[in-house]
């Protein structure tokens, strides 16, 4: 005798997307056959396709990346969406190892400086203010003890690789530098000139902000976030030795950025993403400029 289901629930039950398990779908690859959702089917001639078949041939009589698969911001889905996120996290470790190696000169040389004289640098005034623009950037990759890089390096790995996933390559390069050039811009334009800044918190804070604008757009429950925000805001302004002004200027940007990522209307994606990067980017020089006319 066959055997009856249990339940219609049973019998209408649907596949989920190989690459999202939380997600159902009626919809299979024409070549492989595995489950895909919305956002990873790809117009093929016939049906649709996986981004990983499409990437090995897009079966449209079209070169692959003119079907490629997208990510939710835009960007090109890739095989490896922690990449960027891995080079980011040893190139920080490899600037700490040179600095342990190479001492305080080297930290003093590239962290962040307004204007003052470096006894270890020679009798001459250093400092942003004296054109060592560089210094806004190379400050974003030292750190200042182990538990420093370690803080900072964990919150890159937990936060930055689904942010690369889900925006792409790109949008999240543009994302991370020009985010901690806001806090590194703020920090510039509101600390003392002769107080010493260095480590990658502006731009992990940038990355928290657009976290928390992408979590909110796609319904995700925003408790655990804000209670990370919250718990690193409060740690911020506890302790006297910590720069305030790169995170609240990581933050400010990350979020402004992060809206654009995921707001921007298809048809004009790309134009509104990048063109709000560069509008913070323009508030970075106008800070840097600013504080640099009152400091010379």
């Amino acid at each position: 005798m066959d055997q009856v289901p249990s339940s219609s629930q049973d019998a209408q039950s649907l596949p989920t997307c190989y690459r999202h398990p939380d997600r159902e779908t009626g919809i299979r690859c024409t070549r492989c056959e595995r489950p895909i959702c919305p956002e990873c089917m790809v117009s093929a001639s016939v049906g649709f396709q996986c981004p990983e078949c499409v990437r090995g041939d897009s079966g449209t009589g079209h070169a692959p990346s003119a079907s490629a698969p997208r990510t939710l911001a835009g960007g090109t889905v890739t095989a490896d969406p922690r990449l960027l996120t891995k080079i980011l996290v040893g190139a920080n470790l490899l600037f700490f190892l040179v600095q342990m190696s190479a001492g305080d000169t080297f930290t003093d040389r590239f962290s962040l400086i307004g204007r003052a004289w470096v006894p270890e640098l020679g009798s001459s005034v250093q400092g942003v203010a004296e054109g060592q623009w560089y210094r806004l950037m190379t400050s974003m990759f030292l750190h200042g003890s182990v538990m420093h890089i370690a803080f900072n390096m964990l919150s890159l790995w937990w936060i930055g690789g689904p942010l690369e996933s889900a925006l792409g390559r790109a949008r999240y390069l543009a994302l991370y530098f020009v985010s901690g050039l806001a806090g590194s811009a703020l920090t510039y334009l509101l600390a003392e000139p002769n107080q010493a800044s260095l480590g990658a918190s502006g731009a992990i804070f940038g990355l928290f902000g657009a976290t928390a604008i992408l979590m909110r757009w796609l319904r995700y429950d925003m408790r655990p976030v804000i209670i990370l925000l919250v718990i690193n805001l409060i740690i911020t302004f506890g302790w006297s030795s910590i720069a305030w002004e790169a995170h609240v200027g990581g933050l400010v940007g990350g979020v402004l950025i992060g809206y654009a990522m995921v707001h921007a209307p298809r048809e004009r994606r790309a134009l509104i993403q990048y063109g709000v990067c560069a509008l913070v980017l323009a508030a970075v020089v106008v800070m840097t400029l600013i504080r640099t006319a009152q400091l010379t």
